[in-house]
């Protein structure tokens, strides 16, 4: 009998250490000034920040300032310093209003920095929140940025932030012949890595220009695993407004290269899919012009029928995949010549997703044609993990 409470007890007290060690706060690099600091103190430094970049409720650069670290520039992604910027919509260079730091846009005229732009700066540091997702430019903006540290041999520090969508890994791999700012590395959509992670594997696979090698030092984050659900507590751009619309995101934006609309000009963004001739009429929203977010949303003003996907995030969360079959249905739905634009085969990263739906493909011939390149990709991806998955 006593053997028998021993090993209850024992079991119970597993469960309450592993509960303990699932609820542990998630601690980002930037809040590990401990850290870091040693590497800039003293020198001229530049960051790559925007408003995601905060240590608890102070934005990272007010936080160094504080301390007495000089920071020369400030670089701006897509979207712009403070992020309010419409997708898309280039963003011009500036000044911060607050501490009289210059703002060089690389969502403007370039979207690297120059020799010029780099002049007298010793390190960078690059703190923005991704979403893990291979259209979702950030990712393109660090590989400009490592590429022009390692040609003007410039230290590049990443302070790692967790991954909203680093539990899983799915899409197409990025064909390079379809290689653009929206997809520049041969990635599946999803590619399970945190920012880190992902430059490490940018550096040492070789792919920045002309297989330079950049000079990185990271700091790491405490408590995370790669199946970490980890909710962000800032919005990482104007359209995704809440988790519901982080974990959707992977599968609706690939609506953006069609005549379907997101919900851009919507409270609801990337949650909500339409169009004006949609046969069902149970759904149906009005994209309007909304300063910051969606200044000219597709079908301004027009209203839209559709789906109301809001409460579909969990199915995301338990099958671990790209939802393929809101796409496939709605193609189906119309079957109009005009359903593809341009833009879709860029976000696809490869002509065949389009061709495969447009041949009415099964969503799992479609996923098979997939396997082989993911389990390429796995074997790269493993190589530089810094976090459980």
């Amino acid at each position: 009998m006593k053997k028998r409470y021993s090993v209850i007890l024992l079991c119970l007290l597993f469960l309450i250490i592993n509960a303990e060690a699932q609820t542990k706060k998630i601690i980002t690099g930037a809040e590990r000034t401990e850290v870091y600091l040693p590497w800039i103190k003293d020198k001229n430094i530049a960051v790559v920040v925007n408003h995601t970049s905060m240590i608890g409720k102070t934005h990272i650069v007010d936080s160094l300032l504080n301390i007495g670290i000089k920071i020369k520039t400030i670089f701006s992604p897509e979207h712009g310093f403070k992020g309010k910027a419409d997708a898309g919509f280039l963003v011009n260079n500036n000044t911060d209003e607050d501490t009289g730091i210059k703002i060089i846009s690389l969502y403007s005229s370039h979207k690297k920095p120059t020799k010029d732009d780099l002049k007298d700066i010793s390190a960078v540091i690059f703190d923005i929140q991704d979403v893990g997702v291979r259209f979702y430019t950030y990712i393109s903006t660090m590989t400009y940025v490592m590429e022009a540290c390692a040609e003007n041999n410039i230290l590049f520090i990443i302070l790692d932030r967790p991954n909203p969508n680093g539990f899983y890994v799915d899409g197409p791999v990025l064909d390079k012949k379809f290689k653009s700012f929206v997809g520049l590395h041969p990635v599946p959509v999803v590619y399970g890595m945190t920012i880190a992670e992902y430059a490490l594997m940018v550096n040492n696979e070789g792919w920045l220009k002309n297989n330079v090698k950049c000079k990185i030092k990271y700091v790491k984050l405490l408590n995370y695993t790669h199946s970490s659900l980890y909710q962000l507590p800032v919005k990482p751009s104007p359209n995704l407004p809440n988790m519901k619309s982080v974990y959707l995101y992977p599968s609706l934006c690939f609506f953006e290269g069609t005549i379907i609309s997101v919900g851009r000009g919507t409270k609801t963004p990337f949650q909500i899919i339409g169009h004006p001739d949609y046969k069902d009429k149970n759904f149906s929203f009005t994209p309007v012009s909304i300063p910051g977010a969606s200044k000219y949303p597709k079908y301004e003003n027009i209203k839209c029928y559709g789906l109301d996907l809001s409460n579909s995030d969990s199915m995301i969360l338990k099958s671990k995949k790209i939802n393929l079959s809101w796409l496939i249905n709605m193609y189906n739905n119309f079957k109009y010549d005009d359903f593809f634009n341009n833009y879709f085969d860029k976000l696809a990263g490869n002509s065949n997703l389009r061709h495969q739906i447009i041949n009415s493909s099964s969503e799992k011939a479609i996923r098979k044609s997939w396997k082989k390149d993911i389990k390429k990709f796995m074997k790269i991806r493993k190589k530089y993990l810094l976090y459980e998955d």
